[in-house]
């Protein structure tokens, strides 16, 4: 099984621990992006797994893959072009204050890159599943474009299309809401992820549920995903995460998954001492895809899933720096982060 993802890496600059921006001189420099997320996720599962996108011809683009070839990505798919690497500032968050992203991602690479400008029948050649995210629609218009041409050209080939619908309000800046692309692209969607703000916010589908507010009622998360598949009938499932925020430290965690013939819900675990919940997300995504391809039980790809994702609460970066084991241990039942000998 080939999985090739395709959207945006970035360079991460954040406030060391949980310092807000300036507090100190330093600033901790790695890389990230939600698609790219996703592939080292698989690579580290041991899939074979590509990363798609555009850089920019200098220093920063060869060491961000640098950075995926060493984490076993395949770059080789990767174009240049003009522009420059997007970047985004974190401040981490601790107890009440949340954690804050500032992106800095005007005039990327691959925000530039036209309509036409990846050959999809070159990029597809052996792929057999294909992964993208709601973030790189949102960065420009010709980016929502190649996004568009992107799960077109997929579906002309059979390739299995998966999409983290991933709404960041911060984004959507160039003339067009949320809404009025990601319903399109959803038409091509096999398998959809999703928590109720995606939904809500990119797909304009919403139940009785505040956001906000901290709390989640699972029975609520049935209807939810029974509408979205309604309303999409190519769709074949989709799964929903389910985070309960008492604060930026502390978070209930679980999922959900529609398979329009069986309605899973996976165990729940109480995250404490949040080390970083960026890619969090994604983490889900890679646990997701890596399961529905090896487990015959989709309850069990999705404990998988949810597993992972716990597990990178607790991981500094983006990369959720974990193996099939780490994971399977700890959806086995075993929570006890006790040292292994």
């Amino acid at each position: 099984m080939k999985v090739l993802t395709f959207g945006e890496i970035m360079l991460r600059l954040k406030a060391p621990g949980v310092e807000r921006f300036f507090q100190s001189p330093s600033m901790e420099a790695t890389f990230g992006g939600g698609e790219a997320n996703v592939a080292v996720s698989l690579a580290n599962y041991g899939m074979d797994a590509a990363f798609l996108t555009v850089l920019p011809n200098n220093m920063l683009g060869d060491e961000a893959v640098k950075e995926l070839r060493k984490l076993g990505v395949d770059t080789s798919k990767i174009i240049r072009g003009k522009g420059r690497l997007g970047i985004y500032f974190l401040e981490g968050g601790a107890n009440q204050l949340p954690s804050k992203v500032v992106y800095d991602r005007d005039y990327s690479a691959i925000a530039l890159a036209k309509q036409g400008s990846i050959d999809w029948d070159k990029a597809f050649e052996g792929v057999d599943w294909f992964h993208i995210t709601g973030i790189t629609p949102a960065i420009s218009e010709s980016a929502m474009e190649l996004s568009l041409e992107s799960v077109k050209a997929a579906k002309a080939k059979n390739i299995i299309v998966s999409c983290d619908l991933n709404f960041r309000k911060n984004l959507w800046e160039y003339g067009k809401k949320a809404p009025e692309v990601m319903t399109e692209l959803a038409e091509y969607v096999d398998i959809a992820v999703a928590n109720e703000e995606d939904c809500q916010k990119s797909l304009g589908i919403s139940i009785d549920v505040n956001v906000e507010d901290g709390k989640l009622d699972r029975n609520a998360y049935k209807e939810l995903s029974d509408k979205v598949l309604k309303e999409y009938p190519n769709m074949k499932m989709i799964a929903i995460t389910l985070r309960e925020s008492q604060s930026a430290d502390i978070n209930g965690w679980a999922a959900c998954l529609n398979d329009r013939e069986n309605f899973y819900v996976s165990r729940k675990y109480e995250i404490r001492d949040i080390v970083d919940r960026v890619g969090g997300g994604d983490s889900f995504a890679g646990g997701l895809i890596y399961g529905l391809n090896n487990y015959m039980d989709k309850k069990e790809a999705l404990e998988f899933a949810v597993a992972a994702s716990c597990l990178k609460h607790s991981i500094h970066g983006d990369f959720n720096r974990v193996s099939v084991s780490d994971v399977e241990k700890l959806a086995g039942g075993d929570a006890s982060g006790r040292v292994q000998r």
